[in-house]
């Protein structure tokens, strides 16, 4: 006798549909049940959090959740481009119909064609559309919703012929759009019904923090304002924007709607299944509808009457949907609706009671309006317990935060500690293992510690496959990674130090591998010794690798993709949108010709001007097209880029010395010069700043340096491991009474050292105190040569030296890469109204009027509180 399996069929192929199917595989539903899943998009399902990428992707398969277009579970069948049409539930057939079906579909025999498939039970994950308000104009070409991949490619068509946008709703999809506006090069306008940014997430004073910061990249903020009209031209193309009570419509002829989502669920009013009233599919815990048969996921659905517009939850309700279908006891009965994101490069994390609606709650709040920093902690009456909070700027905190919500972990004596910076006090707190550690996906710290220790996990990656933790929006992994560490630490066993989930290798080992097989591309890095497409920790550390094996121009096809924003532009980017110029001027010294040169060009450009601490003059408030007219006059007067915008050398300080100064016992802007140029253009793990003083006096202030020689009366004496920032170290004496060449073979030797064996983004003085032996080990290889490495290492120095060139110059010779210097591909030499300035002290400065320019901070929590630690 034949038994035929059930049929299980899952309408929709979003992140929640794949996710439902990735855990009845994963659990051995599929071993009882054939599923079906109908997708209707004409590709598989793909990571719609990071839709913004899309942009800087090669191509849309990055984004991809299931690359190879089907399941490896030959049970289910995955249909791709098929919109489902009907559900008749008492014959229990859906209908749909494949208008195109793509390579990556199951193959139909009647395309275009109406199908019918029957089921014994059915899982609606149809998720959410973009709610489009009832503007007048909505139907004109240019207008645009913020939902899929071919939303997207729209999007980038139309940006092709425009210079201006607007995105109408400024939450946390809203502010997606505009990066994604902002990135195709189109001046971007954020329009926001509400009175400030995000107002779901934020409160007034962490929303004008985040107004400042995306005001500063440029964009244009308008908040409680309500779009009353969408204009067109004569071609039926948007042409404006109208705003009620303004006078004149706002010029734009991009418009995106994000103005919030509403639940898919047309199929199930149409076949009678029970729906909120406020819209969603009515399901009980165990996401069953008013049909048994029927089950609904993810933003279709409304447990409780309720609409939950995050993954996490529409994870959590898949998760359950598998646990009822295998007659466990899983609910859901809520979910965790903590948020942290990194929107246009500002770091903003919302999570539990962010906005002290618990009575008797109090609120402890830290502001930095300079640092652009504000963080709010909501507390309990007594003080004991963190009910919940916002971080906007600075979100380094949420991952030991959040799970303190959820744990009711007592907290210090001083809660003020716990937003407080680092150098204020502040401490980070111990997580009991039932903290939740990742909020979309419900995993707790000992699940982690679990995985770690009985199941075999080592890695971010590991913890990831087996636990699932850091899978989605990524902001928990850096505390993965500490817990991994921690448990490796525990136990004795050597903690893992790969450079990032796709490579299990530290940055000293692909260093090596890269110098080995001589590679020089990331995807042949990444396809030898890694997994995956990268990120953003892994990309620049080799970008970082090959420029200092190679030396290549960081703008190369191959490696400009690589690059961190400034590398990108071979300029630092500044506050308002503007770039900084600083071209090198070994040792401080400069002539009255070319001096006249710098300030002509500031003259000319209208740039402010700073001397630095390191002896350079700074041009600040270069736009982006003004780039490469700026070098070429600096480039023809004798100057090349000081590579203030990179990982690199910076600056070589000096005294006068023996020169000028009756003190000087040593040629110190001499020895300065010479090593500048020696070293400039080198590729390092971290900035690299040196300094030359000619006496004992130490002017150069070079002991503050990474590496810093003072003159004695025999020679020189090298110390290395200093610097200045957020950690300030003193350098320590290497080696003394040195010659000018022993001192320049120690300098060669060792920087090389640090670059091949440093992590990524470690300050020489962090490098050495993480070696074993410290200073003594550094000795060692440096000037006793114990490993016999020395003639190595001079000589990879020896090779970067020959191969260096100025990157300016190299750019202004290439019209691919001088390409890449606009501020609109249709019209290049536009610059952007988005950025202006007023004048102070004689110079220009970023017109920002609403910047605050004072340390703010209160702390208004029952039980007094010493403030002043804040000040």
């Amino acid at each position: 006798m034949t038994h035929t399996r059930p049929t299980l069929v899952v309408v929709g192929h979003g992140m929640v549909g794949h996710r439902f199917v990735q855990a009845a595989v994963e659990r051995g539903l599929t071993e009882t049940h054939g599923v079906v899943v109908l997708g209707e998009e004409p590709r598989a399902a793909y990571d719609r959090v990071a839709l913004t990428s899309f942009f800087a992707a090669d191509s849309a398969d990055e984004l991809s959740l299931l690359p190879e277009g089907e399941y490896a579970d030959p049970r289910v069948r995955l249909v791709l481009d098929a919109a489902v049409t009907a559900i008749d539930r008492t014959e229990r057939v859906v209908t749909y119909v494949s208008p195109a079906p793509r390579a990556s579909a199951e193959p139909l025999a009647n395309p275009g064609a109406v199908h019918e498939i029957g089921y014994d039970v059915l899982v609606l994950a149809t998720g959410a559309a973009p709610f489009v308000p009832p503007v007048p104009g909505r139907e004109l070409d240019n207008v645009f919703v913020y939902r899929t991949i071919e939303d997207l490619e729209a999007i980038r068509e139309a940006s092709t012929t425009a210079t201006a946008g607007a995105v109408i709703g400024g939450g946390l999809l809203g502010l997606e759009a505009a990066n994604a506006l902002h990135q195709l090069g189109v001046r971007t306008h954020v329009v926001e019904m509400a009175p400030r940014l995000m107002a779901v997430q934020v409160d007034d004073a962490g929303g004008a923090t985040l107004r400042r910061h995306v005001e500063q990249l440029g964009l244009s903020i308008h908040t409680g304002v309500m779009t009353e009209l969408i204009e067109g031209d004569a071609d039926g193309v948007v042409s404006g924007l109208k705003f009620a009570d303004a006078e004149e419509p706002l010029p734009v002829e991009i418009v995106v709607f994000s103005a919030g989502i509403r639940p898919r669920d047309a199929l199930a009013r149409e076949c009678d299944l029970e729906v909120a009233e406020r819209g969603g599919i009515l399901v009980d815990e165990q996401c069953r509808t008013s049909d048994d048969r029927v089950f609904a996921i993810g933003e279709c659905a409304a447990p409780g009457g309720r609409m939950y517009g995050l993954v996490a939850p529409g994870y959590a309700m898949a998760e359950v949907v598998v646990d009822a279908l295998l007659e466990g006891p899983g609910t859901f009965t809520g979910a965790d609706m903590s948020t942290k994101l990194k929107l246009l490069g500002v770091d903003v994390a919302s999570f539990g009671d962010a906005f002290a609606t618990a009575e008797g709650s109090l609120e402890l709040v830290y502001s930095d309006a300079v640092a652009g920093v504000y963080k709010k902690l909501v507390i309990s009456e007594d003080g004991t317990r963190l009910l919940g909070g916002i971080l906007v700027g600075d979100a380094s905190a949420y991952g030991v935060l959040r799970p303190l919500v959820a744990s009711g972990i007592a907290l210090p004596d001083n809660p003020e500690s716990l937003i407080l910076p680092v150098s204020s006090g502040a401490a980070p707190l111990g997580m009991p293992d039932e903290a939740q550690v990742c909020s979309c996906n419900d995993v707790t710290k000992g699940q982690i510690k679990h995985a770690v220790g009985e199941e075999g996990c080592e890695t971010v990656a590991d913890v990831k496959r087996c636990t699932r933790a850091g899978s989605t929006c990524g902001s928990c992994v850096g505390l993965v990674k500490s817990i991994i560490e921690e448990h490796f630490e525990s136990v004795g066993k050597v903690v893992d130090r790969g450079l990032c989930e796709h490579f299990r290798l530290s940055r000293q080992e692909l260093f090596d591998i890269v110098a080995v097989h001589g590679y020089k591309r990331f995807d042949d890095i990444v396809e030898a010794h890694g997994t995956g497409r990268g990120c953003d920790v892994c990309k620049p550390a080799i970008a970082s690798i090959l420029a200092s094996q190679f030396n290549g121009h960081v703008l190369d096809r191959g490696t400009r993709q690589l690059q961190d924003t400034n590398d990108a532009y071979l300029a630092n980017i500044q506050r308002n949108g503007t770039y900084s110029v600083v071209p090198r001027i070994p040792g401080g010294e400069i002539t009255p010709d070319k001096l006249i040169v710098i300030g002509e060009v500031a003259r000319d450009f209208n740039l402010y001007t700073k001397i630095t601490g390191g002896q350079r003059i700074d041009l600040f408030g270069a736009r982006m097209e003004e780039l490469p007219a700026i070098w070429r006059r600096l480039v023809d007067a004798g100057f090349e880029s000081g590579h203030a915008y990179g990982k690199s050398l910076r600056t070589v300080k000096s005294c006068v010395g023996s020169t000028w100064c009756r003190f000087g016992v040593q040629d110190s802007v001499g020895l300065a010069i010479a090593l500048e140029l020696r070293y400039r253009g080198l590729r390092s793990p971290h900035k690299l700043k040196g300094g030359v003083s000619g006496c004992a006096r130490e002017c150069a202030e070079a002991r503050s340096k990474d590496f810093g020689v003072i003159a004695t009366e025999k020679g020189w004496n090298l110390y290395v491991g200093g610097n200045g920032g957020a950690v300030p170290a003193h350098a320590r004496l290497l080696a003394g009474d040195l010659d000018t060449e022993t001192l320049v073979s120690y300098l060669d030797r060792f920087l090389m050292y640090y670059i091949r064996t440093a992590d990524r983004l470690q300050r020489t003085a962090g490098w050495i105190d993480s070696l074993d032996g410290g200073l003594d080990r550094v000795r060692e290889v440096v000037v006793d040569d114990a490993l016999g490495l020395g003639a190595e290492l001079e000589a990879e120095m020896e090779r970067h030296v020959g191969s260096y060139f100025d990157e300016w110059k190299a750019t202004l010779e290439d019209p691919e890469k001088l390409g890449r210097f606009v501020s609109f591909v249709n019209a290049p030499d536009t610059p952007d109204p988005a950025i202006s300035f007023t004048e102070e002290r004689g110079q220009i400065r970023p017109a920002d009027p609403d910047a605050p320019v004072v340390l703010a901070a209160t702390i208004p929590v029952g039980a007094p509180v010493d403030a002043a630690v804040l000040g």
